[in-house]
């Protein structure tokens, strides 16, 4: 009997069938653990359901508004809809937050003034922070405002507490903490972890303000950080809760007093959230935090896909494809620029959008290194979408994300591991 599956698969995509029985076999292996994945999801998506259901979502909040957005019905339900998503107090959901490095700068900008202390328990943040809070000089930082930082690096089996008891003072107003692991190989924060941080910065000094950098880690898991005990969630739309259709925006929910601090910064002192017009956008925001969930789990799939046949082939991976996930983030240690270079190169590849581009890797704004990026993707950007990118520096390490189903994937996946065959970096 013909197997279309096998046949597609050899003469459109050119996989050879030494790759396609090496995948159905490490297929085989995973297929146990992508129960709980889908336990996740569907708990989520009920979740969501309920979210939207409770706020009386109507084709009337789909409405376009423009000009200054005032009495916009559907932008503020869609705030609504997000704060009892995240079981917080308060959300700011806008198309005028362009980026997940721009929400936490409004939320940083926002709750800090002059003589404020910034400290992360985590060690150092993601690259594109760095400008921000000014340990990379850059106009326009934290640090010109008089706004100081401090951090406190991990320790191997976790978090250094006594580092973080002394490196509180009376001038810490906010902590930053990185549930993803950005470009290091460390561990992704589990949302129990961030609980037992929290917790422990609270008993130190109470009117601290715990903001988590929640990107790539949404609907992985049962609960949110805004759940355990962070007075601030900040995130990205074009990453997971975006579901691949939000075609751009992000959100900062949390504490009402907080959220509104960065709604401030974000539009004007005396307009905060009153402001900002939804131009059309709620509907593909509300579609694709409907469908976060099922698009979630199918990056997750494709991650745990990557692990195993990276692993088997004798490379290191961060999480092991057997371990609990905390975010939908893939790391390979690659070992050479070559190899780096080739697997975001298969991954372009196997895209739906410019599949036929050959992405180099460059110099880029807000990085210390050339960086590769694979994504061919409907939304520039889109990291929720497949891609692959990576630094192009000791250890090569790659970071593999995304996918808005679990069959493109691991389509993407085997044509980077076909990629890297066909140009004898690897044998399987």
């Amino acid at each position: 009997m013909t197997d279309f599956v096998d046949e597609i698969l050899h003469n459109n995509f050119g996989l050879s069938s030494k790759v396609i029985e090496f995948c159905k076999d490490i297929e085989k292996e995973i297929k146990v653990y992508f129960n709980q994945v889908d336990k996740i999801a569907e708990y989520n998506q009920l979740k969501i359901l309920h979210a939207m259901q409770k706020n009386n979502l109507s084709d009337i909040h789909f409405a376009a508004t423009n000009g200054y957005g005032y009495n916009d019905l559907g932008r503020d339900t869609v705030e609504n809809i997000y704060a009892e998503v995240f079981r917080a107090e308060s959300g700011l959901v806008r198309p005028q937050l362009v980026s997940g490095t721009h929400a936490l700068t409004v939320a940083l900008f926002g709750n800090l003034r002059p003589g404020d202390e910034l400290l992360s328990p985590v060690g150092k943040p993601y690259d594109t922070l760095e400008g921000v809070i000014g340990t990379r000089k850059m106009k326009g930082s934290l640090k010109e405002y008089d706004v100081t930082y401090k951090q406190v690096e991990l320790l191997d089996d976790g978090f250094d507490y006594d580092g973080i008891k002394n490196a509180i003072t009376s001038k810490t107003k906010m902590i930053t903490i990185q549930r993803s692991k950005g470009y290091l190989w460390r561990p992704t924060l589990s949302v129990q972890q961030i609980k037992e941080l929290i917790s422990f910065i609270k008993g130190i000094k109470k009117d601290i303000i715990c903001m988590v950098d929640n990107c790539y880690g949404e609907f992985v898991d049962y609960l949110e950080p805004s759940e355990v005990g962070a007075d601030l969630v900040v995130g990205s739309l074009i990453k997971n809760p975006g579901g691949g259709i939000a075609p751009i925006g992000g959100y900062i929910v949390g504490k009402e007093e907080f959220v509104e601090n960065a709604a401030i910064r974000l539009t004007a002192p005396g307009l905060g959230k009153d402001v900002g017009a939804s131009l059309g956008l709620n509907q593909p925001i509300l579609q694709g935090l409907f469908l976060a969930p099922q698009v979630v789990s199918g990056c997750l799939k494709g991650a745990i896909f990557a692990a195993r046949i990276f692993e088997k082939l004798g490379f290191k991976v961060s999480p092991g494809y057997n371990e609990k996930r905390n975010d939908i983030i893939q790391a390979i240690q690659m070992n050479s620029p070559e190899n780096v270079i080739a697997f975001c190169q298969g991954i372009q590849k196997g895209s739906p959008v410019d599949s036929f581009v050959i992405p180099e890797a460059s110099d880029m704004p807000g990085y210390d290194s050339p960086v590769i990026m694979a994504a061919g993707a409907f939304v520039q950007g889109s990291s929720i979408e497949l891609s692959a990118d990576g630094p192009i520096k000791p250890p090569y390490n790659v970071f593999l994300q995304g996918g808005l189903s679990w069959h493109h994937a691991k389509l993407g996946i085997m044509t980077a591991l076909q990629n890297m065959i066909e140009k004898n970096l690897i044998n399987i």
